[in-house]
C-alpha cells in the first residue's frame, strides 16, 4: 500500500506546481464562460434562439456542475485527485470541439453540459486541495486560487476580441478552451496530491456527512431534481407536470429526510444559511456576468466601445483585488467583507441602470469590486468553520451556487429582460404585442413575453411607413430592457448586505469570528 501524502510532505516547488495546475484548470472553465458570454448573441442569431434559450445554453454550463461536484466530493478521498482531473480535461476539451461542430440548439446545449460537468470535477478537486495545502490561510489562498476565474474571463474575452478580425464566425472561438486544458493536464502529470485535511485529522466519513445533514441534503436534492426535470422536459419527449416545482420540493424533502435519518443529523443551521445565500451570490456574480454584455451593449455602443470589454473590465478588477486579498483579509473577516461586498455591487448595479458618460465606468468599478470576494470568501468561510465536512461541505456550498446560477441567475434575468420588452411593446406597439405575445415561465411563476420570430414575421407584413416605426419601437424596447434588468439585478446583492451584516453581528456578539482548526492524527 502506498504511503499517504500530506501537505507537510510537499516541497515548496511541489506546492507551487499543484497550485498553478489547479489555477489553470479553473481558468479553462473561465475561457468557456467567456465564450458563451461573448458569442451567445452570435450563435443565438444563427439558430434563431430566444433570449431565454440563450440563457438556457449558458445555464447548461453551470447547473450540471452540482452533479459532479457533490458526487465526486463523496468519493474523491477514495479515488484520489489525479484521475478525476483527467476526466475533467476530457470533458472540457470535448465541450470546445463539440461546440465547434454544433448545428442546433440541442448540440449547443449538450456540449455546454460537458463544460459544466468538467467544471464540477475541477472545483470538487481544487477547492479541498487548496484548503489542505494551506490550512492556516484558507480564505486567502482560496481567493488567490479563484483569481483564476476572472483571469480566464479576461484572457478568453481578449483572445476572442483580438482574433475577431482574423476569424469568421463564432465557431473557432469555442476552441480556445482546449489550450489551457491541455496545459493543466500536462502539469498535473508529476504532481503529488495530499489527502484532504479531514482525512489527515482522522475525522470519520460519517461526521463529514453529518455537517450537511437533512437541511443541506434537502436543498441540494430539490435543486438538482427540479433542474434535471426542466432539462428532460426541454430535451426529451417527457413533459413535466404543471406542478413540477412543488413535486421537486417534496422529492427534495424526501431525499433530505432519508439522508438525515441515515446520518442522524439535522445539519448545521449556519451552513444551510450559507447554502441559501449562494443563490443571490450566484445571481449577483455569475448571472449578472452572463448577461452583462447584452445589458451594457446599449450603453457602450454610443461610446464606440465593444460591449465585450464590459466583461473584461469587471473581470480584470476582480483579478487584481483577488490577487491582493491577503492584505484585505487582515483587516476584514469573511462575514464583514461579504457584507461590504453586497453594498458595493448593489450600488454599482443600480447606478449602472441610469448612469451616463464617465459615471458608467465609476458605477461599473463599484459593481466589479463588490462581486470580487463573494465566491472565495464563502468557500473560505465554510472551510474555516466546517473543516469536519472536508470536501463535501466545501463543494456542496459551491455546487448550490453554481446550480442556482443555471436555475435562477441566468433564467431570472432573461425572464426579466423578456418581461421588460413585453411591457414596453404592450404600451407603445399594441398591435405587435397582440401578434407576437407568448407565455413564459420561471419556476412556479408565469409571465408574458414577445416571441422574436413572431415579432419579426409580423413586422415584415406591415406597410413600409408603419414597419419602420414599429421596428424602432421594438428595438428601443430591447435597449430599455437592458437598463431595467440592471436595476432588477441590484436587489440580489442588497439581500447579501443584510444577511451577512446580521451574521457578522452574530459572530461579534459571541466573541468574534474564529476559524476552527482540526488536530492532525496522522
Amino acid at each position: 500500500m502506498s504511503r499517504i501524502v500530506t501537505a507537510a510532505d510537499l516541497t515548496a516547488k511541489e506546492r507551487r506546481l499543484l497550485f498553478w495546475a489547479s489555477f489553470l484548470s479553473l481558468a479553462a472553465a473561465g475561457f468557456g464562460f467567456a465564450f458563451r458570454v461573448a458569442m451567445g448573441g452570435a450563435y443565438g442569431a444563427e439558430f434563431n434562439l430566444t433570449q431565454q434559450q440563450v440563457g438556457e445554453v449558458f445555464g447548461a454550463s453551470l447547473w450540471p456542475i452540482a452533479i459532479t461536484m457533490i458526487g465526486f466530493s463523496l468519493v474523491v478521498d477514495r479515488t484520489g485527485y489525479k484521475l478525476p482531473m483527467y476526466v475533467a480535461f476530457i470533458l472540457q476539451a470535448a465541450s470546445g470541439v463539440g461546440t465547434f461542430f454544433a448545428d442546433s440548439y440541442a448540440a449547443l446545449y449538450g456540449f455546454a453540459l460537458c463544460a459544466g460537468l468538467g467544471h464540477g470535477i475541477v472545483e470538487a478537486v481544487i477547492n479541498p486541495i487548496c484548503a489542505a495545502v494551506y490550512p492556516k490561510e484558507k480564505t486567502k489562498w482560496l481567493t488567490y486560487l479563484h483569481a483564476a476565474w476572472p483571469a480566464g474571463l479576461v484572457a478568453g474575452t481578449l483572445i476572442i476580441i483580438g482574433a475577431e478580425p482574423m476569424v469568421s464566425g463564432w465557431r473557432i472561438h469555442a476552441l480556445w478552451i482546449v489550450a489551457p486544458a491541455l496545459l493543466y493536464a500536462f502539469m498535473y502529470g508529476p504532481c503529488k496530491f495530499p489527502v484532504d485535511e479531514r482525512v489527515q485529522a482522522g475525522v470519520p466519513y460519517i461526521d463529514m456527512l453529518r455537517q450537511v445533514g437533512f437541511l443541506g441534503a434537502t436543498l441540494a436534492a430539490f435543486m438538482m431534481i427540479y433542474e434535471i426535470g426542466n432539462q428532460a422536459d426541454n430535451l426529451t419527449a417527457w413533459t413535466k407536470p404543471a406542478n413540477w416545482f412543488n413535486l421537486s420540493l417534496y422529492a427534495g424533502v424526501g431525499v433530505g429526510v432519508i439522508f438525515g435519518l441515515a446520518v442522524r443529523s439535522f445539519g448545521k443551521p449556519l451552513f444551510f444559511l450559507l447554502c441559501l445565500l449562494m443563490i443571490p451570490v450566484a445571481t449577483a456574480e455569475l448571472g449578472t456576468d452572463g448577461w452583462i454584455k447584452g445589458l451594457m451593449t446599449p450603453v457602450l455602443e454610443n461610446m464606440k466601445i465593444n460591449a465585450a470589454f464590459a466583461l473584461v473590465f469587471s473581470a480584470f478588477i476582480m483579478l487584481i483585488f483577488r490577487v491582493f486579498a491577503g492584505g484585505i483579509l487582515r483587516i476584514f473577516n469573511p462575514p464583514v467583507l461579504l457584507c461590504l461586498s453586497g453594498v458595493f455591487s448593489a450600488v454599482g448595479l443600480y447606478w449602472l441602470s441610469g448612469a451616463t458618460g464617465v459615471a458608467i465606468f465609476v458605477a461599473f468599478v463599484l459593481y466589479a469590486i463588490g462581486q470580487t470576494y463573494y465566491w472565495p470568501c464563502i468557500l473560505g468561510f465554510v472551510s474555516e468553520r466546517y473543516p469536519q465536512g472536508g470536501a463535501l461541505t466545501l463543494n456542496t456550498v459551491s455546487a448550490i451556487g453554481l446550480l442556482s446560477a443555471g436555475i435562477v441567475g441566468g433564467p431570472i434575468l432573461g425572464a426579466a429582460f423578456d418581461q421588460s420588452i413585453h411591457e414596453t411593446v404592450v404600451a407603445e406597439a399594441p398591435a405587435l404585442a397582440e401578434a407576437a405575445e407568448a407565455p413564459g415561465s420561471f419556476m412556479w411563476m408565469t409571465h408574458e413575453k414577445i416571441d422574436p420570430p413572431a415579432a419579426d414575421a409580423f413586422i415584415a407584413t406591415l406597410p413600409a411607413e408603419t414597419r419602420a416605426t414599429t421596428q424602432a419601437t421594438y428595438d428601443a424596447s430591447i435597449v430599455r430592457a437592458g437598463r431595467d434588468v440592471l436595476a432588477f439585478a441590484a436587489r440580489f446583492p442588497a439581500i447579501l448586505f443584510v444577511a451577512f451584516g446580521f451574521i457578522a453581528i452574530w459572530f461579534r456578539s459571541r466573541g468574534g469570528y474564529k476559524p476552527i482548526e482540526l488536530a492532525t492524527q496522522m
